[in-house]
Order: structure tokens, then sequence, then C-alpha cells
């Protein structure tokens, strides 16, 4: 039992058993899915678009894309045409959005949750996505949402709150760390938690490669508009690179220990971006020395520059027997990000385990915050401070006309 009142076990397989009053719950919930499951896709993007064809898979049947809601009425266009147009029947002979379930604008999901839809994908940038979770739970939907859960303390403790009511509910919640539904890891991490390596000494997690993009800002474009385009490098639109992408390697680490770390020291730089608006406020690189309650250190790398691929994205383990890179013990499966939409509907319609990952994708998100506070300060951060901070970086009002500012870059020890 660790201090946090949870078995390792239990922990890692949050979500996948319920409370016997949730079970029930779910139990109703999925006796009122058990026909045709409508979807709605919000955030209609590359990820968006992908997360529809990834539960519109043939391996899931009687299931129908119905909505679609983003920022950019351009998006929503691109995504509605991809896939009414897509090569796999599967896909596009489900994709039946009519136009009156084509919404536009800052607060489109609002207009997409009135809707009949059973199920909402949420794949918007990660400064929405704890707001939306706490909506989309609110409305009596099941969910399926990208990580991170949010880019501050104060959005992932509304995350933690709505996966409660999820399962008070019998709601299902799948979130987009995908490793938790990939075959190699599962079998491994179930090794590595029986002492196939022996006794965990120590940890390694890597992300390093290129900034995904960069854009200009175009003609007559508002502040909010194009902080929402270009949102991967503004840190409250994106949480920086150690919350966007590295929160993957991270999960896997909390996963294999059970729990999340107890405390992080953290340091880091902008060592590459240009000093040019479309590059933001964020730093490049991290690096952070997290430290378990058992006293083990996973040591974390995350950078985005030309040639930072060198690092690669990957994990490593160390025991006291031999080492790991938590996929090598377990047999190859179907793509985990199809298998995390199977799971998610047969999670519904109770074909399978319930699935709730609120909990523990909100725990790893808040561990990547954590690192970034560490640096961005210059202290070391306990977990529980971390947990109770009120820190808040997306702004209470979004609107196209008004004006968002550039932050200025983080330096430790100032303001």
């Amino acid at each position: 039992m660790n201090e946090r009142g949870m078995t390792r076990r239990d922990f890692g397989k949050v979500g996948i058993a319920a409370s016997f009053a949730a079970w029930t719950a779910r139990k109703a919930a999925a006796e009122t899915n058990s026909d045709t499951l409508k979807i709605g896709l919000i955030g209609c993007g590359g990820r968006g678009t992908g997360a529809a064809r990834d539960i519109l898979n043939e391996r899931n049947e009687n299931v129908q894309l119905i909505a679609l809601a983003d920022a950019f009425e351009g998006r929503v266009n691109n995504c509605r045409n991809s896939l009414e147009n897509d090569d796999n029947e599967a896909i596009s002979g489900r994709t039946n959005v009519d136009d009156d379930h084509c919404f536009v604008g800052i607060d489109a999901y609002q207009q997409l949750l009135e809707t009949d839809v059973d199920v909402v994908l949420n794949a918007t940038p990660p400064y929405a996505t704890a707001r939306h979770i706490e909506a989309i739970i609110d409305a009596g939907k099941h969910i399926f949402a990208e990580k991170p859960a949010g880019v501050d303390p104060v959005g992932i403790r509304r995350v933690i709150a709505a996966a409660e009511k999820a399962e008070e509910q019998g709601l299902s919640f799948v979130a987009g760390t995908q490793r938790r539904h990939q075959r190699q890891y599962i079998e491994t991490i179930e090794q590595l938690q029986d002492g196939a390596i022996g006794d965990i000494l120590a940890m390694q997690v890597y992300w390093a490669g290129g900034i995904p993009f960069a854009h200009e800002r175009q003609e007559g474009e508002s502040d909010l508009a194009y902080r929402v385009r270009n949102w991967i490098p503004n840190c409250w639109t994106s949480g920086a690179n150690i919350v966007e992408q590295h929160i993957h390697n991270i999960d896997v680490i909390n996963w294999l220990k059970g729990e999340p770390p107890r405390s992080v020291f953290a340091s880091g730089g902008r060592a590459w971006l240009p000093d040019e608006e479309r590059y933001g406020d964020i730093w490049d690189n991290f690096s952070c020395d997290y430290e378990y309650p058992d006293g083990t250190h996973m040591y974390s790398f995350s950078r985005w520059w030309p040639g930072g691929s060198d690092g690669g994205v990957h994990e490593r383990v160390v025991g006291s027997q031999g080492e790991s890179n938590c996929q090598d013990m377990g047999e190859s499966g179907i793509n985990p990000m199809v298998q995390e939409h199977i799971n998610l509907v047969n999670s519904i319609r109770g074909d399978g385990p319930y699935y709730n990952e609120g909990r523990q994708v909100a725990y790893s998100t808040l561990t990547a915050i954590m690192g970034r506070m560490s640096a961005y300060t210059g202290r070391r951060i306990l977990w529980e401070e971390a947990m109770e901070s009120d820190l808040s970086i997306v702004p209470d009002e979004l609107d196209f006309d008004l004006e968002y500012p550039l932050d200025p870059v983080p330096v430790p020890g100032e303001d």
C-alpha cells in the first residue's frame, strides 16, 4: 500500500475494476447503448480525423459518426470530406454528418454536446482538454480524450473530478495514452512488476525530436485564432513539449511504478528556438530528475530542435537482474491507436473490461506539468504542491475579439 492509499496494481489498473455502485451504473449505461453508437468529434485537425478513423474501424460494429466541431470551419470541412471519401468503406460508409451537425467556433463543442451523440472524441489542443472533458461528462457522454489532460494543475483537478463523476454514472473514459492498450507494453509491464529483471533500480525516458510546426501569423489573423492555430509553441495552448508529447513516456513509468513520483528537480532552457513570434514562449528542452516514493529515480529528457531525434523516443528500465525497454517481453498486437477505440466501444457495451482512464491520464499529465514547474521556477516541486497549486495558465475568457499577447520566455527565479 502506498502513501496515497492504493496498491501498485490498483494504480496500474485505475478504471479497470469499478466499485459495485459504478458497475451497476455502467451496466445500465451499456444496456442503453446496445444499438448503433452515435459518435461526435471535437477537434477536426489531423489527430481528430485520425481518431475518427480509428473508432470507425471495421472491428467496431454499429458505430456512426454524426457530428463535428472545431474552432475553424476549414478544419470541419476538410475532416468531413476526408472521412466521407475514405477508401475504407467501413469509414466512409459510416460517416453521416449532416450540415446542421457541423459546428464552428471556440464554443462549438457546447453545440455538439446538445445533440444526441453517445460518444465524444476530444482531440483539441491541450489548452481546451480539461474544460471539454468536464463538459462532456456533465453532458452524460462516453469519452475518448487525447492526451495530455490539461496544461496546469487547476485543469488537472477538474479532470480528476470529472473522472470520478464518470465512474458514478457508468460512463466509459479512454485516454490517448495508447501504450496502455499496446500488447507489447501490457505484457512487459506485467512481467516487470512481477520481478522479471529483479528490483527496479532506475528509469530513463526520452522524447527527442524537432518541433512539429511553427506557423507564421496570417494577415489579419486575431491573437486567439493565431494562438490556437499555432498552438504547439505556446505554453498555455500546448503545455510545452514535456507535457504535450513526453507524457507518453512518463505515463509508462507511472504505470510500471504503480504511482506518480513524490518530487522532481528539473532544468532546461531555450537553446535553439529563435526569438520570433511563431516560435512562441516555450523552452525547447527539459531535463528532469523525478523521485518516486520508494526512492528510485526516473531521468526524463525531452527536447525540440533540429537533430533532436538522435535521442529517440523510448523508455529504459534498469533492474538488479537486467534491463528492459518496457515492450521487449510482449508479443505484437494490432495498432494500439485502433485497439484503444475497440476497448472503448467494448467497455461502453459491456462486452469487455470497464475503462475509466481519467485519473491515470490526469496523474501522468500532472507529473509532466510539475517537471515544467520545477524547470521554470528553479525549485524542487513536491507532488502534493503541484496537486494543490492554484497555477492556471489558460485565459478564463476566450474570444476572437480579445488580445492575447505572447508571454515572455520563462527565466528561473523571476516572476
